[in-house]
């Protein structure tokens, strides 16, 4: 009996440290990686390093914490996406629509935003470290 009750508690526990809203939904992963299309997906936290998905619909998706290190979203649309902590370093985001998304304390380094739409975005705390950033209304500040 106490095994069952030990069994049944450690199962609750795994329930209530993945609380709803957190973690990626591996169906939204899966839906990403074979067709491109994900608006409205709860990918929080998902790793999705290195993925190749050009035009790829991300708009209003959640991606916070997300680590898209070295991904290919040439074309993506992440119109209101969250990528609140998502690691976006050296990603590949040249001519993506980023408007109105939040993309607060992202990490961007080595990133390459090429006539990337920033239109609204939120970008508090952005790491732009050797990023290529062209046409894009995102600037490092300073006189010209």
């Amino acid at each position: 009996m106490f095994a069952k009750v030990g069994i049944t508690l450690a199962c609750l526990a795994v329930v209530s440290i993945s609380a709803p809203g957190k973690a990626a939904d591996p169906q939204h992963v899966q839906r990403l990686l074979t067709t491109g299309k994900c608006s409205g997906c709860n990918l929080a936290g998902a790793d999705l390093k290195e993925i190749h998905v050009l035009g790829a619909d991300l708009r209003n998706a959640n991606l916070e914490g997300a680590n898209l290190t070295g991904a290919n979203l040439e074309g993506a649309d992440l119109t209101g996406a969250n990528l609140k902590n998502a690691n976006l370093t050296t990603t590949y985001l040249s001519n993506a629509t980023l408007d109105y998304a939040n993309l607060t304390d992202a990490n961007l380094s080595g990133a390459s935003l090429i006539n990337a739409q920033t239109l609204g975005a939120v970008l508090n705390g952005i790491n732009i470290r050797n990023a290529e950033i062209y046409g894009s209304g995102i600037s490092a500040g300073g006189e010209y």
